[in-house]
Order: C-alpha cells, then sequence, then structure tokens
C-alpha cells in the first residue's frame, strides 16, 4: 500500500500548529483587494487577522477566487513525484467551485500516470468543519488505513460534521450577494441576529432569527448541544472573525453545557469565508448526529 498526503485547502482555516500536528498539507486559494490579488494563505502572511478584519470594518471589500487547474496540477505532481498519492478533502463545492476544478485535473493526470491515485472528497462543509474532517483523516491514515478506507469514511461520516453560529451584521452577506439588502437592512434596526448552520447539501443558511447578540451565542450552544455525541474522535472548535472575547465567552458556555473534558480550540475565520460573513462572524462545530436539515425544505 502506498503513502498518501491529506491534503486540504485555505477553507480549512486549519493554523500551522494543527497542520504540522496531524501532517496536512493544503493548497492556497486567492483573494483580492483593490483590484490585487492575494494568496488567502492559512498563516496570515498577507494581513494579519486583525489587519484584514480592520479593512473591512473600514469599508474595504476583498473578493475570495478559487484554485485554479494550473495551481491543483502543479500541488497534485509535486506530492506524485515524491511517491505518494492524493486525498483531498476539499471546500464543499456549494460555496466554492475549486473542487469541480481538481476532480477534472486529477483524472486528466491519473489518465497520463495510471500509477497515481488521487481522490477528490467533496466534504460539504467548510471553516474548522472541514479542518475537523482533515485531521481525521490524518488519524485514519496513522491507524493503517488505506486511502480509499479513509475516503470512504469521509463520505459516510461528513454530515455529522455540525456548525451554528452567527454575524454580527448582514451588511458582508449583502455585499456577496446572500442576503437583499431590505433584508440587511431591518436586520440591522431590529438587531435581528440569523442563527447560521452547515446544511444537508453543504450550503450555510439561516435555520432561524433571534433578537441580539446575546440570544444568538446561547441559542448557537443550544444547537450544537443538541447535535453533540460522544465519540472518541470528538472535538470542538470555535472560530471567530476578529471577536476573541465572544469566542472565549462561547467556550466557557460549551463547557457548562457539555461538560469540562471536551477538547475545544479556538481560531479565525479565514480570509476565504470571512470576505464573504465580514467582522464579528463566530462558529461552533462539533461531530455528532447526522445533518438532514435542507435547504429546500
Amino acid at each position: 500500500m502506498r503513502n498518501y498526503v491529506i491534503l486540504t485547502d485555505t477553507g480549512s482555516d486549519l493554523e500551522k500548529s494543527l497542520r504540522d500536528e496531524f501532517n496536512i498539507e493544503y493548497v492556497p486559494m486567492r483573494f483580492s483587494l483593490n483590484g490585487k490579488d492575494y494568496d488567502a494563505d492559512l498563516d496570515w502572511q498577507s494581513f494579519s487577522p486583525t489587519e484584514f478584519y480592520n479593512l473591512m470594518r473600514e469599508g474595504n471589500r476583498f473578493i475570495s477566487a478559487q484554485t485554479n487547474a494550473v495551481t491543483y496540477r502543479a500541488t497534485f505532481e509535486k506530492y506524485l513525484a515524491k511517491d505518494l498519492d492524493v486525498l483531498y478533502v476539499a471546500t464543499s463545492s456549494q460555496i466554492s467551485a475549486s473542487v469541480t476544478t481538481a476532480k477534472l485535473v486529477a483524472e486528466e493526470i491519473m489518465k497520463e500516470r495510471p500509477e497515481a491515485k488521487i481522490i477528490c472528497v467533496d466534504a460539504l462543509r467548510a471553516c474548522y468543519a472541514l479542518g475537523m474532517l482533515a485531521i481525521r483523516a490524518s488519524e485514519l491514515r496513522a491507524e493503517g488505513k488505506s486511502i480509499e478506507e479513509t475516503a470512504a469514511w469521509l463520505e459516510e461520516n461528513k454530515l455529522t460534521v455540525n456548525m451554528a453560529g452567527s454575524v454580527e451584521s448582514l451588511k458582508y452577506l449583502r455585499q456577496a450577494g446572500r442576503v437583499s439588502a431590505t433584508s440587511a437592512f431591518f436586520a440591522g434596526v431590529l438587531n435581528i441576529k440569523p442563527i447560521i448552520i452547515a446544511d444537508a447539501l453543504g450550503r450555510n443558511f439561516a435555520l432561524e432569527k433571534v433578537k441580539g447578540r446575546k440570544t444568538s451565542m446561547v441559542r448557537t450552544v443550544e444547537l450544537i448541544k443538541e447535535a453533540y455525541e460522544d465519540v472518541p474522535y470528538q472535538r470542538i472548535f470555535i472560530s471567530h472573525a476578529d471577536c476573541i472575547e465572544e469566542a472565549e465567552e462561547l467556550k466557557t458556555m460549551i463547557e457548562e453545557a457539555i461538560g469540562k473534558n471536551v477538547y475545544i480550540h479556538i481560531g479565525y475565520v479565514g480570509t476565504g469565508v470571512g470576505s464573504a460573513v465580514g467582522p464579528g462572524m463566530f462558529g461552533v462545530f462539533c461531530y455528532g448526529k447526522k445533518v438532514t436539515v435542507n435547504q429546500e425544505v
């Protein structure tokens, strides 16, 4: 059995310490500001998180872009040249079209190189939900699972990663074309906060609406507690878009709701999702009941 690399992308939000711990690699996406392109790297080399979100607060708009075929080919071939197969755990196809490009490139390479094996998994998840799946893939690899066995586990269990969270303002979602200007205006006037989840189709949408920031935090923790299951590989992740105090408060709330023995990690919402949701977004992620909620239901 050939060894294989676990590859994810910018959408995973996995910082270097986690990538190093679990031996995970990633392919960067792109974003632009005022016509200048940047790598959406996971180590914040172009802007610090605070700089990034302060620029948004000042009215600047970042435009995210998918990874192109040239980058995928170069990345895949780099690992194949090291005699490694590739398992790519990708951002949801409902959020980015990158995984579609990756699959096309993988098919081309495998026709050219029959000995090569590249499996692209559409995780139907983003942010730390995607990162959690990449971490689990790493654990399965360490247990001796083949690339096919690990990919099969991901396909079977990806919808068991639950996400709930909210945003500080709908202004940024309006700019990204996710909500109407009218909805954003009235939500701001009435202090309405959407409770956002990741659905069974891999999309993020507002499950319900509540009044006030504190209520949105309470409801987020309630949803996570309802979904939570005590599986051996359980981890809870909290992501925030430059609102660390509220992330810390969420951690305390989760410990009170679920218990203090559970692993909880806090980190930043990356540039990919951050450019659409804006400063003040928070999300909580855990393994739990299989998500069946469908935006079209």
